[in-house]
């Protein structure tokens, strides 16, 4: 038996008419803090989810389905906020080439510094069974991170989606690699997304 998920939980306040709301932030943030512990969707339970927040599992089963539902939604909320650092680090770069250069390398450093998150988010079986829509946000903005370079002559004209794939196809197998990986003796992350910016997307080296 699981004596930690059966542990009773930490009392918590009854919310105020009105803010279920603040309850359902707050199961969603409790599941990425145990998906970032975890690294496994399989591992998460509702009980634990509960017990983290201090309410009762059957309060979890109000706002979520199912465990799938939950880690969708907590998920979709980790990429979002993903995919405002990102625009926020291009957002400070002065060209179309460091714009792409600061969004791909923000890609890459975000990895390490949730490799749980990161192998739910692309390497979990959920990627299977659930419709994970919201992630072609960020291919989208990197295709247009690409094409911005392609309409300002900077790089020479081609598909930019296409283009933008390759790149972060690399980025993702280099990062997954350092991950699985970790005592190999890998180059710094910033000189290959260097060289993968170069041979893939065409800029100047």
């Amino acid at each position: 038996m699981d004596h930690a998920a059966e542990a009773a939980p930490r009392t918590r306040g009854r919310n105020p008419r009105g803010q279920g709301e603040r309850l359902r932030e707050e199961i969603v943030a409790a599941t990425l803090k145990l998906l970032e512990q975890l690294g496994d969707d399989q591992a998460l339970s509702m009980r634990a989810v509960a017990r983290a927040v201090g309410t009762a599992a059957t309060s979890v089963y109000l706002h979520f389905s199912d465990r799938d539902a939950l880690v969708l939604a907590a998920l979709e909320r980790c990429h979002q906020e993903l995919t405002r650092a990102i625009d926020d680090a291009e957002a400070g770069a002065d060209d179309p080439v460091a714009k792409l250069r600061a969004r791909i390398l923000v890609l890459g450093s975000w990895a390490y510094e949730h490799p749980g998150l990161y192998k739910v988010l692309h390497e979990s079986t959920l990627n299977q069974r659930a419709d994970m829509s919201f992630k072609r946000e960020l291919g989208d903005r990197t295709a247009e991170a690409v094409r911005r370079c392609m309409r300002d002559g900077l790089i020479a004209v081609d598909d930019a989606a296409l283009v933008a794939f390759d790149l972060r196809a690399a980025v993702h197998g280099a990062v997954s690699m350092r991950l699985n990986q970790p005592d190999h003796p890998w180059p710094p992350l910033g000189e290959q997304v260097e060289r993968f910016l170069v041979k893939l997307v065409g800029i100047p080296a």
